[in-house]
């Protein structure tokens, strides 16, 4: 099995020892997105509506750079600082979902990368 590393300019660089994805048997395991501006690399919004906007345009960038789309997506994981802005967060998310979303998990009370409010990774089927 080949492993290809998915990059692209369209979303934010990696800030640390990593890759933006890697395809492998048929599916794009990319690694999570916050919420920062693909072009300065500079943190986007101050509220969980505002950021996780950001989070998923950096997401569906790296869902079509793979050559997929959000209804390839089979798994999510969301972190977010505060569990008490699941409601907020879950309205944007749901915006680029709909009646395709993927199987989830969402975990809260961490802290996240550059002090942001959410993050979100995805798994994308590609075959």
């Amino acid at each position: 099995m080949s492993i290809q590393v998915l990059q692209t300019s369209n979303a934010p660089a990696a800030i640390g020892p990593y890759v933006q994805g890697k395809i492998a048997g048929g599916f794009l395991f990319a690694s999570g997105q916050i919420p920062l501006d693909p072009v300065s690399g500079a943190v986007v919004g101050t509220t969980i509506a505002a950021q996780a906007e950001q989070v998923m345009r950096n997401v569906c960038a790296l869902i079509e750079a793979a050559g997929a789309k959000v209804e390839n997506v089979v798994k999510s994981t969301c972190f977010l600082h505060d569990i008490a802005d699941f409601a907020a967060f879950n309205e944007v998310y749901a915006k680029y979902f709909g009646a395709a979303a993927p199987a989830r998990s969402c975990v809260g009370g961490i802290d996240l990368p550059k002090g942001v409010l959410c993050e979100v990774e995805v798994v994308v089927y590609l075959g």
